[in-house]
């Protein structure tokens, strides 16, 4: 069931007025079977997996809590082994044996293992992240374990940030469960804003930049390197409005009913540093990795090579955890080097560039992120290879051919009005992302008058329904 389909917003319409209509003592109860019938219109027998780990985790809780020393410890390994071990079998099973299968084949061996017929249960990364961080902080003595499996497994398929986060932390989410949730008409008005402008972002933008990404990535070597640019350019706006389109919608749809999840993304294409987008960009994510693996690992608080493998490792593990193909492990890897050549030549650049321009910065930053989304899109790595090295090199041609007036943009089949709209709504985003910098743009909207408001909503939904692509395109993070 996906967030910009009809079938969702009647789900959500009758979900929310019944959770307001029910006594507070059986709203968990509702809000239990509408995730689990929300999980359940993707792939029904899915949910005997997310019941599996549920189980599991509500138990090593209990046991965690109850322990000490190494049967602490214990419980706690054997939780983790079950969320990693059904996230290795579902989801890099086949890739693991692919790798294997070429391993073997180079020493003229061959592979006895079986590959397996499954499907990736939707949103598998997502909720096994949110499930290890329970057990975790309950390990640590953040958490106290929860007693009442529904509230626990709650937590877990809370349905608005069930398939595509923020991976919410059990401090944070938990308590908002036993909690009494009024009506209330601005909270109300608060979250349905937001979950309209996310749709606006998913299907007025991400869905539309989708349809010229997906011609010029499948077949690369039919267009030229300004083609490769802008194919490149749209998919990181594309994936920024389909992601964190999702996440207001998230978001905004719990607000409603009165639960607060964290903010997952913050301006990023304005950061001034790859350091700085990570810090605006899938937060949730970008804290996970922080808490459980960066900080254990030692941090920044070992030797300096030391700090680099650590961060280097933080990267390539986030890479596979978005997807079993090396194309994502070489996208975590440049992310990481990145980084670390950043910390390297820090002092260099203080010398050479004492000033920093910060719409240069930005743009060399979003250059990067940009160049390296190429290896998260491309179906492979041979495919993004293709596009890395011919993205910039047929420019001295087009150059030549702009200066002749012959024309450039015929080969992408997309109208020339078409791909200035387009960048008109790149203009868009980032200008209210500037606004959203310097002023409360939310204070300001609704000090106006009422007719000025409800005008803005009428031209929100009417673009919408001009500009936006109804195909019920999925979410690209549900994959992961």
């Amino acid at each position: 069931m996906l967030f910009n389909s009809l079938p969702f917003l009647i789900f959500f319409i009758v979900v929310t007025c019944l959770y307001f209509a029910l006594p507070h003592k059986w709203r968990w109860l509702l809000l239990l079977a509408a995730s689990c019938y929300f999980y359940m219109a993707f792939v029904p027998v899915y949910i005997l997996i997310l019941g599996f780990t549920i189980v599991i985790d509500y138990f090593a809780g209990i046991f965690i809590e109850k322990n000490y020393g190494k049967k602490r410890k214990l419980f706690l390994i054997f939780s983790l082994i079950a969320n990693i071990g059904v996230l290795a079998i579902f989801k890099y099973y086949n890739f693991l044996n692919d790798n294997l299968s070429l391993l073997l084949g180079s020493f003229g061996l061959k592979n006895e293992f079986p590959y397996l017929s499954i499907l990736l249960p939707i949103g598998l990364s997502f909720h096994t992240f949110q499930a290890m961080s329970y057990t975790i902080e309950v390990y640590r003595g953040k958490q106290q374990a929860e007693r009442h499996f529904g509230i626990y497994a709650l937590y877990v398929m809370f349905y608005p940030q069930l398939v595509a986060g923020p991976i919410e932390r059990p401090q944070n989410l938990i308590h908002q469960f036993r909690e009494k949730h009024d009506f209330d008409y601005d909270r109300i008005t608060s979250g349905l804003r937001l979950m309209a402008w996310g749709l606006f972002k998913k299907i007025a933008i991400a869905d539309r930049f989708a349809i010229l990404v997906d011609m010029v990535y499948k077949h690369p070597d039919r267009y030229n390197s300004l083609s490769l640019i802008i194919a490149t350019v749209f998919f990181s706006f594309q994936i920024f409005c389909d992601f964190s389109g999702y996440s207001d919608m998230a978001i905004g749809a719990a607000r409603v009913m009165g639960f607060r999840l964290m903010k997952n993304f913050d301006k990023p294409y304005q950061s001034q540093s790859v350091h700085e987008f990570w810090k605006r960009w899938h937060i949730s994510l970008s804290s996970w990795f922080k808490d459980y693996l960066y900080i254990p690992l030692g941090g920044n608080r070992v030797s300096i090579p030391r700090w680099y493998l650590n961060l280097f490792i933080v990267f390539l593990v986030s890479g596979l955890w978005h997807g079993a193909n090396w194309t994502f492990i070489i996208w975590g890897a440049l992310h990481g080097f990145y980084l670390i050549f950043a910390l390297v030549t820090k002092n260099i650049r203080a010398k050479v560039f004492p000033f920093r321009i910060p719409v240069l910065s930005a743009a060399l930053t979003f250059a990067l992120i940009a160049f390296a989304w190429i290896f998260f899109r491309a179906k492979d790595v041979d495919t993004a290879f293709y596009i890395a090295g011919h993205i910039f090199t047929g420019l001295p041609d087009l150059l030549s051919n702009i200066i002749a007036h012959k024309p450039v943009l015929e080969s992408m089949g997309v109208p020339k009005g078409s791909l200035f709209f387009s960048f008109l709504l790149i203009i868009l985003l980032e200008t209210v992302h500037y606004i959203q910098r310097k002023t409360d743009i939310t204070a300001h909207f609704l000090a106006q008058p009422l007719y000025v408001r409800w005008a803005v909503y009428y031209t929100l939904v009417i673009t919408m329904l001009l500009l936006g692509v109804f195909e019920d395109r999925q979410f690209i993070y549900f994959q992961f």
